[in-house]
């Protein structure tokens, strides 16, 4: 059982799959929110189920998963069968991280984009959100491939900064450099580890 468990979370091309990464690399055991949502959605699964039940049997491939592709436009487009699914999805989501958790020793990480918005910030010993400015934010995903209104879009449906910085224990700043964002990881690193020993 994890002695230690931190929620990370943090909008679209923020940083926080940077943190999640130098976590990892300080020997805490990571668990991205979408590897878990990506698993439900696979044949027969449960989130697959959902989708069906929600939605109905063409938002599926013909092996029963979720045809990913086509639920992303709806829901995208749709902040009702957005909400619908997330509610399906969230308790799913936080069943299988108390599993994985269950199983680690030291410091478990849940990587979350809606963590705060689904409600499992109390779930946890400490919240991390990365922020970072809407304009330092788009630019960073055109660079990913994204288009300027993709990237609006996805970061209008992913949550509200205030929401997360006024739930948050610790909120990191990503505005400037690699490095400035590093020094930041390796202080919370010594922190979390000074707290879960």
């Amino acid at each position: 059982m994890a002695r230690f468990r931190v929620g990370l979370t943090g909008g679209l091309a923020a940083g926080k799959s940077t943190v999640a990464r130098r976590f990892a690399a300080a020997g805490f055991t990571v668990v991205d929110a979408d590897t878990i949502v990506r698993e439900l959605h696979r044949s027969c699964g449960a989130g697959a189920r959902a989708v069906r039940e929600l939605f109905g049997p063409g938002f599926l491939s013909a092996d029963g998963a979720t045809d990913v592709a086509k639920v992303a436009d709806l829901v995208f487009r749709d902040p009702s069968a957005r909400a619908r699914l997330e509610a399906s999805l969230h308790p799913l989501v936080r069943e299988r991280f108390v599993e994985i958790a269950g199983h680690a020793g030291g410091v478990a990480v849940l990587e979350a984009t809606k963590l705060v918005e689904a409600g499992f910030a109390p779930d946890f010993d400490l919240v991390v959100t990365v922020e970072a400015a809407p304009e330092v934010r788009i630019r960073r995903a055109i660079a990913r491939g994204l288009s300027a209104t993709e990237a609006r879009a996805r970061i209008a449906a992913q949550g509200n900064e205030e929401v997360r910085t006024t739930a948050a224990d610790v909120v990191l700043r990503n505005d400037g450099t690699r490095a400035e964002l590093d020094a930041e990881v390796e202080e919370l690193v010594a922190r979390i580890r000074a707290a879960a020993a």
